[in-house]
């Protein structure tokens, strides 16, 4: 839930328009291999049938995102404790989060479009700041706690997080109309483009004035993901302030921008 209540602290401070410089699109740059691995499909098959060669493959072929899971997302203890499996069983029998699990595989059947906007999202990102790595994307079934996981070069996206606005245990868990207002598939990419960018440019600690530069760092982040969305994904009229200064300071990087501590005078 920390992680959550951060990135609702974006659409607090969320702005629009912003006018980073970004060379051109080079389609080269779409020969790089991002994929988009369905690992809640494996996930839900040992939660739901208890299927032992589900829970085999995740172990395999998945281990750091069934790590990150166990340990981190659901925070079931030690992903080598000997009772863990069935620990992860039990916790998913709970009847909200069976149902939640059959939504997914219903909602999400396809996600070859989310993948293709992940694709290009992600490539335009690595031509603003070059040298960055393309991360490794794949889905997972989480307690509706995080929505996004960023782990090294792994991003997970939490399904369960991404069902509609008006989905019921939304509603009935009490989060508020504008939290559901972003528990769609079209805050998915921004969303990853968001946490990845907190990964690589970590929120300030330890000032006399942390609230103050940490809704600032909110704001560079914003406005880039809007910049490589190429749409207004974050709006608040606070953004003409960062227009102007990305207007007069037209040689500015993307990454000496996300850098800044505060606007310079």
């Amino acid at each position: 839930m920390r992680i959550f209540c951060l990135f609702l602290l974006l659409t607090l401070v969320a702005l629009t328009g912003c006018q980073l410089q970004v060379r051109p699109y080079d389609e080269q740059h779409q020969q790089d291999d991002v994929v988009l691995y369905r690992y809640d499909r494996v996930e839900s098959q040992y939660l739901t049938l208890a299927d032992f060669a589900a829970l085999h493959q995740m172990r395999t072929d998945y281990p750091q995102q069934t790590r990150t899971l166990i340990e981190n997302v659901l925070q079931l203890g030690p992903v080598d404790d000997p009772d863990i499996n069935n620990r992860l069983l039990l916790f998913f029998q709970d009847s909200t989060l069976q149902a939640i699990i059959g939504d997914v595989a219903r909602q999400y059947e396809n996600t070859d479009l989310i993948e293709k906007q992940l694709v290009t999202a992600f490539h335009r990102l690595s031509v603003m700041l070059p040298g960055m790595k393309v991360p490794h994307f794949y889905t997972q079934i989480g307690s509706l706690d995080q929505s996004i996981v960023v782990s090294d070069t792994l991003v997970g996206i939490s399904l369960d997080k991404y069902l509609g606005e008006n989905y019921p245990a939304y509603i009935h868990y009490g989060y508020t109309p504008k939290q559901r207002r972003m528990m769609t598939r079209e805050y998915i990419v921004p969303d990853c483009l968001g946490f990845y960018l907190l990964s690589l440019f970590p929120m300030p600690e330890n000032t006399d004035t942390l609230t103050d530069k940490r809704h600032f760092h909110m704001m560079k982040i914003q406005c880039v993901v809007n910049k490589v969305m190429d749409r207004r994904v974050f709006t608040n009229d606070s953004i003409l302030l960062l227009d102007q200064f990305i207007t007069d300071h037209p040689g500015f990087t993307t990454e000496q921008f996300l850098r800044l501590d505060s606007m310079p005078q």
